[in-house]
C-alpha cells in the first residue's frame, strides 16, 4: 500500500497471535475491494475474530445461508446488488440469520444512503476511508450489545406494558403474542426507553443508555430507528401509543398501554 493511499489507513502491526475459530466471533466481510478485505481480515484476525470475505452481494447472500456468522460487514457499492439490496435480503432470510447484526460500508457521502441503510435493517454505518480502530470498536460495540462477548448476566425479569412482552434475557419482543423483529440496536433502544417508562428522554440520554454508542454523532440515526421500532410494535406506527414524541426533547416510552 502506498503512502497516498487512504481507503483504510493507520493499521498499526501487530504480532501474529493463535486465534481459536471454534470459539472467537465469525466475521462476514461482504466487499468487492479485494485489497481493502484483505487488509481488514488480517486486522480483525490479529484482534480475536474470524474473518471471512466474499466479493459479491449473491455469494454473500449464500453463504449467509450456508453458515449465519455473528456480524456482516457490508460494502454499499457492489457490483451486482447494492448493500442496500443486499441488507433487505438479510432481514428477510429465515431463522437466526435475518437477526445477525449489519456493519454498513460506503464511500458514498449521502446521508440519504446512511438514512435507508438503517431504515431496512443495518445496525451502524461508516464511510470509507475510516480508521482501523474505528471499525474494530463499532464491531465490539454492536457484538457487546448483543452480548457475543459478554459474560452471562443474572436473569432479568421479562418487561410487560399491556400486550407488549419483552424477554431481555431471550431478546425478544412480542405483541400479543405475534414476534416483532428488531435490529440487535433496535432491540436495546427499545429496552432503554422501557426500562425508564414514564420519562422523557433526550436522544442524548437514550444513546447514553445504551452501550457503545459514544461513536455515534448521527442524531437523525436515533429518530430512523424509532420509526422502524413503531413499525414493529405499534398499532398505527403513524399514531403511536406506545413510544411517543415530544416535540423539541425527545421521546418517552407510555407506562400504560393495552
Amino acid at each position: 500500500m502506498q503512502p497516498g493511499d487512504d481507503v483504510f489507513i493507520g493499521a498499526p502491526r501487530r504480532p501474529s497471535l493463535r486465534i481459536d475459530t471454534m470459539t472467537s466471533p465469525q466475521l462476514l466481510m461482504i466487499e468487492d475491494d479485494a485489497r481493502l478485505a484483505q487488509m481488514v481480515g488480517e486486522y480483525l484476525t490479529q484482534s480475536g475474530f474470524g474473518f471471512h470475505h466474499v466479493g459479491d452481494g449473491q455469494g454473500g447472500l449464500a453463504r449467509m445461508a450456508e453458515q449465519a456468522p455473528d456480524l456482516v460487514i457490508l460494502d454499499l457499492m457492489l457490483p451486482d446488488i447494492d448493500g442496500l439490496e443486499v441488507c433487505r435480503r438479510i432481514r428477510a432470510l429465515p431463522g437466526p440469520a435475518a437477526r445477525v447484526p449489519v456493519l454498513m460500508l460506503t464511500a458514498k457521502g449521502d446521508p440519504m444512503d446512511r438514512i435507508i441503510g438503517l431504515e431496512l435493517g443495518a445496525d451502524d454505518y461508516l464511510p470509507k476511508p475510516f480508521e482501523p480502530r474505528e471499525l474494530l470498536a463499532r464491531i465490539r460495540a454492536i457484538l457487546r450489545r448483543r452480548g457475543d462477548d459478554a459474560a452471562p448476566a443474572a436473569t432479568a425479569p421479562a418487561l410487560r406494558f399491556g400486550s407488549l412482552e419483552i424477554d431481555r434475557d431471550a431478546r425478544t419482543v412480542t405483541v400479543g403474542g405475534r414476534v416483532a423483529e428488531l435490529t440487535s440496536y433496535q432491540f436495546d433502544l427499545l429496552v432503554a426507553l422501557a426500562e425508564r417508562a414514564g420519562r422523557v428522554l433526550t436522544r442524548d440520554q437514550i444513546m447514553e443508555a445504551v452501550r457503545g454508542r459514544e461513536l455515534e454523532a448521527f442524531d437523525r440515526s436515533i429518530d430512523v430507528h424509532m420509526g422502524r421500532i413503531r413499525a414493529a410494535i405499534e398499532a398505527d406506527a403513524k399514531a403511536p401509543k406506545r413510544i411517543l414524541t415530544v416535540r423539541g426533547v425527545g421521546y418517552v416510552f407510555a407506562k400504560q398501554q393495552d
